[in-house]
């Protein structure tokens, strides 16, 4: 008998926090049952306490905040953050399914990494797609609002996909 493994997916800094913005934090949990951060996301987010979206990601156990055991790969992303090149560090050492990353750049070193990559849109999308919420468009509105940058030209190209144009 084969037992199913639940698919492994780390996360970054950015996509938590715009997904606290939104209070939205629970999509993470109901598309993916649990997530994975390394030590250094968590600590990125903790930095933020005195933000009114702070929440303490320690409180949920569907959330797994784990130290990277190569320290020194770290090293060789030195033009991103250290919440950045860990989870890139993390989804490899624990050969991850997916990872959510916002940033160009570390999207970038991920694919390479050879990594299935999503952001926060690409979460908002799968969420809309199993019915979990019913409109993409007030969520980007509403991240615009909390000085999330996304460009106009990849709201539009994002809901024409979608059908939400």
């Amino acid at each position: 008998m084969k037992i199913l493994q639940m698919p492994k997916i780390v996360s970054n800094t950015t996509p938590i926090i715009s997904l606290l913005k939104l209070n939205r934090l629970d999509l993470l949990q109901q598309l993916y049952n649990e997530i994975y951060i390394p030590l250094a996301v968590y600590k990125e987010i903790e930095a933020g306490k005195a933000k009114v979206y702070y929440t303490d990601l320690s409180k949920f156990d569907w959330i797994k905040i784990v130290e990277i055991k190569d320290k020194k790969a770290v090293k060789y992303f030195l033009d991103l953050d250290q919440g950045e090149a860990e989870a890139i560090v993390l989804a490899t050492e624990c050969n991850a399914d997916l990872i959510i990353l916002d940033e160009r750049l570390g999207r970038f070193y991920a694919k390479h990494a050879e990594l299935k990559v999503t952001g926060t849109i690409g979460v908002l999308i799968k969420a809309k797609m199993e019915g979990l919420i019913n409109e993409v468009r007030p969520l980007l509105e509403e991240l615009i609002k909390k000085e999330v940058w996304i460009s106009e030209k990849l709201k539009r190209e994002i809901l024409q996909k979608i059908g939400e144009e």
